[in-house]
């Protein structure tokens, strides 16, 4: 990737610019059976819509921050991506009471309603469905992404060295953020190409680096995956065959 990459968005454009077409991020939610493949522009096609939709219909901009109730999922990765594209700072695992906007899973809807801004639910549900109902008090994810425009522009350039990231208890600016990513590529000895089975959950540091950052900042890709402990050992290896996974974590 380039050098000059100073945020979670210039790692993404400079993915597309360099092989639109690969693969970025494989999610296996194995509680479900469901396997999602995202190449980088599908990815980024995704987050371009979130991101309008932040900007645009939420009104969310540069400082405002988002509390983000949901699990190791794609759909969790392209808000991470989309936040960072407007310039909000996500708090993973966040006080819904003190942020701006909410973006939560279907089983922390209850904590969520406590945002007294924007609600945003997501089902989580194969290919990206919606809500059988929607629940009252929240936008639905599935409903409002689709007819959001395909191209993204900020209305305030993002600055780079301003907050971007809240987990665990740290906060990082997006310069920091992509400098993580790029030493604990190198630690993990990741390469172009690298393709890194993760099933560590985004509540850390750890678990966003090698889920998500690390992969994509040393021209990798990521085979996310959820409820991983209900794969037997044979089932695993299978899968790391499969997908030519080069890395575990």
């Amino acid at each position: 990737m380039n050098a000059t990459d100073r945020t979670p968005a210039d790692l993404l454009r400079s993915a597309l610019a360099a092989d639109p077409g690969r693969p970025l991020v494989t999610f296996y939610d194995d509680a479900t059976g469901e396997r999602v493949e995202l190449s980088v522009a599908t990815f980024a096609n995704w987050v371009a819509k979130t991101a309008n939709l932040l900007q645009g219909d939420l009104s969310a901009g540069p400082g405002d921050r988002l509390a983000l109730l949901l699990p190791a999922h794609w759909q969790t990765a392209v808000w991470v991506f989309a936040a960072a594209s407007v310039g909000v700072v996500v708090e993973v695992g966040g006080d819904p009471a003190g942020a701006d906007l909410v973006v939560s899973g279907p089983d922390t809807l209850d904590a969520a309603a406590g945002c007294s801004g924007e609600r945003v639910a997501l089902a989580l549900r194969p290919l990206g469905g919606r809500f059988p109902q929607p629940p009252a008090g929240f936008l639905d994810y599935a409903v409002e992404v689709p007819g959001q425009g395909d191209r993204f522009a900020p209305f305030v350039p993002v600055d780079a060295e301003g907050a971007g990231l809240s987990v665990a208890g740290a906060e990082l600016s997006y310069v920091q953020l992509v400098e993580r990513a790029r030493q604990d590529a190198a630690e993990l000895g990741l390469g172009e190409g690298s393709r890194v089975l993760s099933g560590l959950p985004y509540d850390s540091w750890e678990g966003l680096s090698a889920g998500l950052f690390a992969p994509l900042a040393a021209g990798g890709s990521v085979v996310l995956c959820r409820n991983l402990d209900r794969l037997s050992a044979e089932g695993l290896a299978q899968r790391v065959e499969a997908e030519r996974v080069t890395h575990t974590v």
